[in-house]
This record gives structure tokens, sequence and C-alpha cells, in this order.
């Protein structure tokens, strides 16, 4: 940062880790500059503002994004309250993004393609740790142009780039033709989306908490539209793990949520298919035929695909970065992540030196900080970009000393089709009250599940 300390700073994604970055920046005296490909703050979060998260108001809100907050006279929601993706988006980050301190460093419609160091490509070493980078964005205009800046925070997340519905990581021979009957993969089908559902065949693919929103919410369209058939698909041999922890769950309505499919599937209102993973699929007039790896085959109206996500790293091809071979993550994250050996993994705090790729001055925040590991939590973002700011700052002894509070999480999955703060749906109302709160934080880290992820299944 000092060669270039008259250069903004660069924050990709204006989610609630991208803003909470920018917030740190400005606090630190440093100048961000947002760039945001959709039309608005929270652009992501927008297309599943139905649904409500696990994790209370207090787990889901940036100190110093609050600190920005309060110098306008907002008040914080309920602390225990659990927020709808639409109130985390109107109460929360609008507001921050309507700051002006934040709205003039915000540019909306703005889609970075590309991250490089000015006139070096990454095969070039010689003064490139003092040298700008270089930040192409395509915007709404139709306008590309090229922004020099002294750092880059990518907090750009993973939504755009699902996984495949194949079993090697692949997409299932046919799924790009049949896209059409593919869905997002968290449709509101009790409400916008409705139409698409109501009556129709519907196989829900995957077995996390995004899986279980879905078929919660299926299951409450199908009593009013009978002739609802609600299909879902794991490939592991039981859905035991996408039940979760139940009441030792330290966040109570994931643990609600995975009791509430339990009793659905039990009373024949799902149909479970376990062992299916997808080989291929086939587009009929009349739907699309799924078919497994073991010959079985279903056909169905609609597909909803809860096989999570994965980063994009295209748009770094030009930097020089460090990641684990397996998830993507930091390689140092990594493997605290993995969810081959971890439900959750017990993640310890961690900040800008864990996140550190060798292009000095660049780090991945957020959930695609996580690369392909599904246990990322809104809080670990707003630890990781405080560190980050304070290091870019220079100020390398906050940086290092990191620690993040949090109740014991519980049984995650490991398939989830967003993070652990995935949302949740038909959540006993209680859980919104403090009674049934999650506990104080008690620890500086957080184990957030069991060890033997999908090596631990048999």
């Amino acid at each position: 940062m000092e060669s270039a300390k008259n250069l903004p700073v660069a924050v990709i994604g204006a989610g609630p880790v991208g803003l909470a970055a920018a917030a740190h920046l400005l606090e630190r005296g440093l100048e961000p500059i947002i760039f945001e490909a959709g039309h608005s703050a929270g652009a992501a979060i927008e297309q599943w503002r139905h649904i409500r998260l696990f994790s209370p108001w207090r787990f889901n809100i940036d100190a110093a994004a609050v600190r920005l907050l309060e110098q306008t006279g907002w008040e914080s929601p309920r602390p225990t309250a659990l927020p709808y993706g639409g109130e985390l988006i109107d109460k929360y980050l609008t507001p921050l993004a309507d700051m002006p301190v934040m709205a003039s460093r915000l540019q909306t419609g703005a889609r970075v393609i590309a991250v490089t160091r000015l006139g070096l490509d990454k095969t070039h070493v010689r003064g490139r740790d003092t040298t700008p980078f270089l930040v192409r964005v395509e915007h709404a205009n139709g306008e590309t142009r090229d922004h020099v800046v002294a750092a880059v925070i990518d907090a750009s997340g993973t939504w755009s780039t699902r996984n495949p519905l194949g079993t090697s990581g692949l997409p299932a021979i046919g799924e790009e033709t049949a896209a059409v009957r593919i869905s997002s993969p968290l449709p509101d089908v009790t409400g916008r989306d409705r139409t698409s559902f109501a009556g129709r065949r519907v196989l829900v693919v995957g077995a996390g908490h995004s899986a279980a929103n879905t078929l919660i919410n299926l299951a409450d369209l199908s009593k009013d539209e009978p002739n609802t058939r609600i299909l879902w698909a794991v490939r592991g041999s039981s859905a035991d793990k996408v039940y979760g922890g139940g009441s030792a769950d330290g966040l109570p309505a994931r643990g609600q949520l995975g009791a509430r499919l339990r009793r659905l599937v039990e009373a024949g209102s799902i149909e479970l298919h376990t062992r299916f993973g997808i080989a291929g699929l086939k587009t009929l007039d009349s739907g699309v035929s799924v078919e497994s790896v073991d010959g079985r085959t279903l056909d169905v109206d609609v597909i909803v695909p809860c096989t999570g996500f994965r980063p994009d790293l295209e748009i770094l091809r030009e930097l020089r970065l460090n990641l684990d071979p397996a998830v993507e993550a930091p390689t140092e994250l990594g493997p605290l992540i993995d969810p081959e050996f971890h439900s959750c993994g017990t993640v310890p705090p961690h900040g800008a030196k864990l996140l550190s790729h060798p292009e000095k001055d660049f780090y991945i925040v957020g959930m695609k900080s996580y690369g392909r590991a599904p246990t990322f939590l809104l809080a670990t973002g707003y630890e990781q970009v405080r560190s980050v700011a304070a290091a870019l700052a220079g100020d390398h002894e906050a940086a290092d000393l990191v620690q993040l509070e949090l109740p014991e999480t519980g049984v995650c999955s490991t398939d989830a089709g967003t993070s652990c703060d995935v949302p949740a749906t038909g959540i006993n109302e209680e859980a919104e009250s403090g009674c049934c709160a999650s506990p104080e934080p008690v620890l500086i880290g957080f184990p957030t599940g069991l060890a033997h992820g999908r090596s631990g299944q048999i």
C-alpha cells in the first residue's frame, strides 16, 4: 500500500461482507471503490429475500457498518430476531449503501471481468509488489473501463456459479439442454415463482439446508395445490445429515428445520430417493427424465438445483494465488473447512495473515474465501475484513489479533446450497423471540460441527 497509498482500494461485491469491508477501510482512512454487478447492494440476497436466516441479527451485522449507520439515527433490529433475506437488505444493507459516504463510492451495474497488475501479467516478477492493480469493469451502459487501485478485496461471493447436477464435478449429460427446466437454487415457490411449481412434479436435488428450505416450502404449497408432487434426490445412503442436530443445534431454527423435514419425509409428503447420483437428463415434451448412475429414472417437470456453489476464479487468472487444491480456499484455510473431513469443521478465527496470497495486497474474503466449502458464516466475513483493512492500513498488530465469538452451531450439512447462515424456513415463531434464540457466545473461535464429514459416511 505504501507505493500506491493515494489510490483507492477496490472492493468487489456490495453484499454484507463487501460493504463491511468498505466501512472498515473508511475507518482506517483508506478510500474504497466498490464494484457491484447487480443493480443494488445485496443483489444476490434479493433472489432469496423470502427466506429467513438461521442466525439472529446480532451475528449478521458488522460493527464498523453499525458505527456508520448510528450516525444517521439508525436503530438496530432486535438482536435475537431471525431476519429474512429481504429484511437484511431493507433494514441494513440498503440504509448502509444509501449513506452519502458509501453511495459516493459504490458503483452498481459494474461487473468486474479481470484483475491484474498494471502493465504486468502473472509471469512478471520485478517490481510486482509495488505495482498498482488494474481492475477491468463492464459497466451497465455497455462501457468497459480500467480502474487503477492500490489493493483489491474480492467479496464477490459464489451465488452466480452454482455446482452442476452431475456427480463428477461436471454437468450431467443433457444438463445444458434441460436448462429451461432447471430453476434458481432458492426459488420462491409459494410466492413470486408459484406458477412454476404449483401442480407440477418437482425434483429437489441436494443434501443441504437449501434443499431443506425448498422442500418445506413445496410442502406448504402442496396444501393449496394438492397435485404438486415433491421428489427429493440425494447422493448419500440417507438424509440424516440434512436432518441435523435437532435440539442439540446451537442455532435452534436450523434444528427445527431438520426435524420438520424428517416428519414430512416419514409422512410420505416428500418422496426421498437416496443414492441418486445424476448421470443424465433427457428433455421431453412433457418435462425432463432424470437418470441416476445406476439406471433409475425420475420423470419431472422442474428441477431445483441445491447442489452448492463454487468460486468464479476466471477473473483472477492474472494474479498469483495460493489455493487449496480441494476446496479452492486460501491454502491454510482449506484443510480447516474441507467437507471431506468436516461436517462444518472447527474453524479458528482468522484474518489477513491466513487469507493472504503471493499477490501482495490482494485478498479473497467472505463466502468466496471458503471456495467450495459450504460452511461460511457472515460473522466470519466481518472479522476477516476488519483484519484485512487493518493490514492494508499498516496496523499489523490489529490485523493479527483476530477474535470471533459464536455459539456452537451443531451439525452442519456438507452440501448446503449457500453457507452455515443458509436461510431457514418453517421456523417455530418462538425461535424469533429471546426464549429460544441462540445462546450467548462463550467461545473465541467456534466449533461449527462434527469431524469426519463425508469421510465418516457409510
